[in-house]
């Protein structure tokens, strides 16, 4: 009878913990709603390997190795974005992992699951998060409006004058850890940020 009372009483005791540390994280997502979100730069951005700095358009003459990219339909486009939350709140704002969406004028470019924990200090605290992104830009290339928001990205980055502004656009949704079970934060995390030169790291 003993043993099933401190039975009883564990199992108790795991239903509190695990109703605190959902609350915990309710809290922290809750917190980081109310974070401010800024595209602090950008770097590492190659085209087929190629860096978008030395690119102004997509002149295969120019650019053989994107020509061969794109005859194997095959063209990887890949960049390290920098993003700085803070935390104006006198709460902790944290999350495990979120669904993230990047747009580029419109035309979304890339998706995916950033899967670490984040934590933001109350009080002014920044923490900076590195998204590592990828996607097969072919599909992008081959279609004539996606392939002019590119041209434009490439000739807003290189710093040419008179170009036509893109914008840069991510969403975030923070997801839940309950058990087995992944509850999706309700709506996103919008940021936006014209892409120019100066957004470009110093390496």
């Amino acid at each position: 009878m003993k043993r099933i009372s401190l039975f009883v009483v564990i199992l108790a005791l795991i239903g509190l913990f695990q109703r605190c540390a959902v609350t915990k994280q309710i809290s922290e997502v809750k917190t980081l709603g109310d974070c401010k979100y800024t595209v602090a730069s950008a770097d590492n951005i190659t085209l087929a390997g190629v860096d978008v700095r030395s690119l102004q358009n997509l002149d295969l003459s120019q650019s053989p190795r994107i020509g061969l990219a794109i005859l194997t339909k095959d063209v990887p486009l890949n960049l390290r974005l920098n993003l700085d939350i803070t935390n104006p709140t006198k709460n902790l704002a944290g999350i495990n992992q979120f669904e993230y969406k990047v747009f580029l004028s419109e035309n979304e470019l890339f998706t995916g699951l950033y899967d670490q924990r984040i934590e933001v200090q109350p009080k002014g605290g920044t923490t900076r998060v590195p998204m590592q992104l990828t996607t097969n830009a072919y599909r992008f290339i081959t279609d004539s409006k996606a392939r002019e928001a590119i041209v434009n990205m490439m000739q807003n980055l290189s710093g040419k004058a008179n170009t036509t502004p893109s914008k840069l656009t991510i969403k975030l949704r923070p997801t839940l850890g309950i058990g087995n079970s992944q509850i999706n934060y309700p709506g996103y995390i919008t940021i936006e940020k014209e892409v120019n030169a100066k957004m470009l790291s110093v390496e």
